[in-house]
């Protein structure tokens, strides 16, 4: 690999060494699993800083992050002579070129879709040819796995469904369903129904997931975007209220209100500045 990469993981081997850390020599996969998970969620957030502003710098750390935890498993893979990080190298880079027929063979696939519907078919087809055992499914549902988030979750349930015709035709309808949904939210916060009340704001949330993918809309994404812009607006209010020497809880609702309305219509806040 490149001398920049095997310098990488020379440098994770030394650490993992006699004479080295002793914390990272210690570590397993299990108890990297939480470092693993946290780094790709700053990634995330570092692409959508990315994206608004331009700035890269964030992203390429985070990244260096992400691949860190690769390198790692990988050191750990590598002493107990399970697998390398060639190993892992190699293998995706089989699994590329065998999902992309239409690339690296003759195979016609012309649009997204198409490429994204013959790669299930392909992942099929490389379990069999492995030789793997067949988890047993009882239904198609089952290929999403059920500690994934919950949109993540939600989002990845719809699109199965909908690719074997379980699915709204119309956009429409699917706001209609969410009316639906919200107007039974409203009955159940009427009746002060606890339970009842969760169902209905799950079954809301299941809509709207459902209408983020028929718009094309990474849910995820679009909630963390959205996370970020109450971040600004609410310190803006924060700021607003410090100039003045006073702190949030000498607030009241309306003053802060209005402090939120300024940020939205301040040309000072960008909604889009990270």
């Amino acid at each position: 690999m490149s001398k920049k990469f095997d310098e990488l993981v020379r440098t994770m081997e030394r650490l993992r060494a006699p004479g080295g850390c002793p914390w990272d020599a210690e570590q397993t996969y299990a108890s990297l699993s939480q470092y693993l998970l946290e780094e790709a969620y700053e990634t995330f957030d570092a692409i959508q800083h990315a994206e608004a502003t331009g700035e890269v710098e964030h992203l390429k750390e985070e990244l260096g992050d992400l691949l860190l935890q690769v390198v790692f498993h990988s050191t750990i893979g590598k002493e107990r002579g399970e697998f390398t990080i060639e190993d892992v190298a190699e293998g995706v880079a089989k699994k590329l070129v065998l999902r992309h027929p239409h690339v690296f063979s003759d195979a016609k696939l012309e649009k997204a879709q198409d490429v994204l519907d013959n790669w299930d078919t392909l992942k099929a087809n490389e379990r069999k040819a492995s030789g793997k055992e067949e988890k047993k499914r009882e239904s198609i549902l089952d290929d999403v796995p059920i500690h994934f988030p919950g949109l993540l979750e939600a989002l990845k349930l719809t699109k199965k469904a909908a690719k074997v015709g379980f699915d709204w035709p119309e956009k429409s309808e699917v706001m209609d369903k969410a009316e639906e949904e919200l107007a039974e939210l409203r009955e159940a916060i009427a009746a002060e129904k606890t339970e009842h009340i969760e169902e209905e704001l799950g079954d809301l949330l299941f809509v709207i997931v459902n209408l983020a993918r028929q718009l094309d809309v990474e849910p995820e994404t679009a909630l963390k975007r959205t996370n970020r812009k109450f971040r600004r607006r609410f310190k803006y209010i924060e700021m607003e209220l410090g100039k003045n020497g006073r702190g949030l809880e000498e607030a009241s609702l309306s003053e802060m209100d209005e402090l939120w309305n300024n940020a939205k219509s301040s040309a000072v806040i960008d909604d889009r500045a990270g």
